[in-house]
């Protein structure tokens, strides 16, 4: 079984782990890069304590300095081979790595407790690390996407591991009409109106930092006084990237609407081709008159396809504001039901092949909603694996298996053409 220690959080608690010891010993010299004993401790501890093993079992200490060895062995190769990852690229994949420890620990806060420093100072900190994981994971995607297995190898595969794939979940096909309330131009001018007085008390002497931690609705830089850090182009809405480009440091831009509300930006600093703005946002929310218009009209959709005056699909292309399914007739795909999130495992739960749903409201971030209804095209129960019924899934399975035995020979090459050393 290989060691999956390179997860988002394990990556995480390392990185910053490292950075507190002062005194360390290096157990392995890889091309430019090292591997510290604090590391291999660590990484130790997580893998063992995950597992009820002992941490300072050699077997388990060498199998895991093998796996962080290879690691190393592969950026160095992307380094080589000059793959490019893009300060946009690192700056997204932190963002999410940072929202997958807020579901963990609950709030920006504990994370920052929980780590002994601002969220900014550990965004800073991991630039360099997960810089250094996107350059290896290019590297492999380069290299081995494109490998598939054949007929006959995803065959061998099954009769090879048939006895120990299991049972097949329960398989749905999913399809949805998604609409989202609109704000109506009342509301819209309302919050305009207000966004503007804030502008203008600022204008007159207002702290942007007070009047930020008071009224901005953008939590991840509210407490912050709005303040977003540096970025370059690509990052935010482009209406608002116009604006704060266009600004003088010091200077305040007037009321800027992008898709989620309006914004008040100040340009506080410029470093090359990146900015540091803060903002005060000011969301745009719907009124219960939008929600019950998106209701009706999804309820007279579903009355029309069971009265059969036309298909599911075709309104799904023709309405559905879902812009990523929309074209291909709602389609959101095929999923085993342990796939499912609360959402849609809810509506679906109790619906039998064939039947569509009444509007339901699904949430898709902070404040953002929607309401959508969805039918349910088929549904194969729980079944052993087979060839005829689950050759699709078999066929990944063989592949991403071809794919790891090829990466893991590439792999062990690497280790004759670059320098590595252990010392233990």
């Amino acid at each position: 079984m290989s060691l999956k220690i390179f997860s988002v959080l394990i990556l995480f608690a390392v990185s910053l782990f490292a950075q507190s010891v002062v005194i360390d010993k290096v157990v392995a010299i890889i091309d430019n890069e090292i591997i510290l004993q604090s590391e291999l401790d660590f990484q130790a501890a997580i893998y063992a304590s995950q597992r009820g093993m002992d941490p300072k079992s050699p077997e388990l200490r060498n199998q895991l300095l093998n796996a962080m060895i290879d690691e190393k062995l592969v950026y160095a190769q992307a380094e080589l081979d000059s793959i490019v990852v893009t300060d946009a690229e690192v700056a997204q994949r932190i963002e999410y790595q940072i929202s997958v420890l807020k579901q963990q620990y609950g709030s920006e806060a504990s994370i920052e407790t929980m780590y002994g420093m601002s969220l900014e100072k550990i965004k800073r900190e991991l630039r360099d690390d997960v810089r250094k994981n996107l350059m290896v994971q290019r590297l492999r995607e380069k290299n081995f996407a494109p490998v598939e297995a054949s007929r006959r190898e995803v065959e061998e595969f099954y009769l090879t591991y048939r006895d120990s794939l299991g049972m097949i979940p329960e398989k749905l096909r999913i399809y949805h009409i998604f609409r989202n309330p609109k704000t109506t131009d009342r509301l819209k001018n309302q919050y305009r109106d207000f966004a503007q007085a804030v502008l203008d008390s600022i204008k007159q002497g207002a702290s942007f930092e007070e009047m930020a931690k008071k009224y901005s609705e953008d939590p991840g830089s509210k407490a912050y006084g709005g303040d977003l850090g540096f970025v370059k182009k690509g990052v935010f809405y482009p209406q608002f990237e116009a604006a704060a480009f266009a600004l003088e440091v010091g200077q305040l831009s007037d009321v800027v609407e992008t898709p989620v509300g309006y914004h008040i930006i100040e340009l506080l600093e410029r470093r090359g081709e990146s900015i540091r703005t803060r903002h005060i946002l000011f969301k745009f929310k719907t009124d219960e008159g939008a929600d019950l218009e998106a209701i009706e009209f999804l309820t007279e959709l579903r009355d029309s396809v069971v009265k059969e005056v036309n298909t599911f699909q075709h309104y799904a292309k023709r309405y559905s504001e879902d812009k990523e399914t929309a074209p291909f007739s709602g389609d959101l795909g095929t999923f085993y039901i342990n796939q499912l999130d609360k959402n849609l495992l809810d509506v679906v739960s109790k619906m039998k092949q064939g039947e569509i749903s009444f509007p339901k409201r699904i949430d898709y971030g902070q404040g953002i909603y929607g309401y959508h209804i969805v039918y349910l095209q088929s549904r194969v129960p729980q079944h052993p694996a087979s060839l005829e019924e689950d050759y699709a899934e078999l066929k990944r399975l063989a592949d991403e298996y071809k794919k790891q035995k090829q990466y893991e020979t590439w792999v062990a090459s690497l280790r004759d053409k670059i320098y590595w050393e252990v010392r233990l």
